[in-house]
């Protein structure tokens, strides 16, 4: 049994929500500018290239890429030969998110209830997912995730008939309907199968793939290829001024379901598709 002491994680998530607000991941980088590259619009270059140069401004400067620094979700791995000292796991990872963003002057846009709107003034509490494995070792995925393009994501709840062709249509339904939103260019997450709200942690999940890395299901890497493609022809474009690049990438998460349903979820997000993942 191996001990792990609340305070490695409580430093850890803070540095994780510095590092996620103010660098972007590798992936994320290097599908921007593949994406400058490609872009036939010379609107969406420039758009693209603004983005590019924001990008070096915030590392250089210590300052978030992007005014919404998002809601923290965290993605835990714990092993089940992990013993936890100090404290609960939940109010270590909270403090870590309210130390994160107070002392690396991050926005604060988490309220306490969702009716009665009062600011909590340190951006907690995060969205936890907790995941049992073997092992003696703790990973932890933190995702801060904007609103803007979060309110653009959808579930649809198909009939086993609709298939993979009505799948395709409900993902191209949720990007058309997004437009400019979402702030494009997207990555597109998307969970199909489980339950309603296991689809939707699946396309959350997926978000945090790296870019260009494809499901290691055949007929998964097909898909995620052609909705790619075809997400691409709508004309929606950088910053929803017309051209090429409407969506970085598409991650595709599949699950067993249930003999009378096919859940499908979109979740997604801008090009600050924010994820650091440290193994504790």
């Amino acid at each position: 049994m191996r001990t792990v002491n609340i305070n490695d994680i409580i430093d850890n998530i803070k540095d994780m929500c510095m590092e996620a607000n103010y660098t972007l991941s590798g992936d994320m980088k290097d599908a921007l500018a593949r994406a400058a590259n490609l872009e036939e619009s010379p609107l969406g270059q420039q758009v693209l290239n603004q983005l590019q140069e924001n990008l070096i401004i915030a590392k250089e400067n210590k300052i978030p890429i992007c005014q919404d620094t998002g809601m923290a979700v965290v993605f835990v791995k714990l092993g089940q030969d992990v013993r936890i000292e100090g404290g609960s796991l939940t109010d270590a990872i909270n403090e870590g998110v309210r130390r994160g963003y107070t002392e690396g002057y991050l926005r604060k846009s988490v309220v306490k209830d969702p009716f009665f709107r009062e600011n909590t003034k340190d951006n907690t509490p995060a969205v936890i997912h907790y995941d049992i494995v073997p092992g003696d070792k703790i990973s932890l995925t933190l995702a801060p995730k904007g609103f803007g393009s979060e309110n653009m994501s959808r579930v649809f709840m198909l009939k086993p008939a609709d298939g993979i062709e009505g799948a395709k249509e409900a993902i191209l339904t949720a990007v058309k309907d997004a437009g400019p939103n979402a702030c494009p260019p997207l990555v597109v997450g998307v969970g199909i199968g489980g339950t309603f709200e296991k689809a939707a942690l699946m396309a959350k999940q997926a978000l945090t793939r790296p870019a260009g890395q494809h499901s290691e299901i055949p007929y998964v890497k097909d898909l995620e290829e052609e909705m790619l493609s075809k997400i691409n022809k709508l004309g929606i474009g950088p910053a929803g001024l017309g051209g090429r690049m409407t969506a970085l990438a598409v991650n595709i998460n599949t699950y067993a379901t249930h003999i009378a349903g096919l859940p499908l979820a979109v979740n997604m997000c801008c090009h600050v598709n924010r994820h650091v993942t440290r193994e504790v």
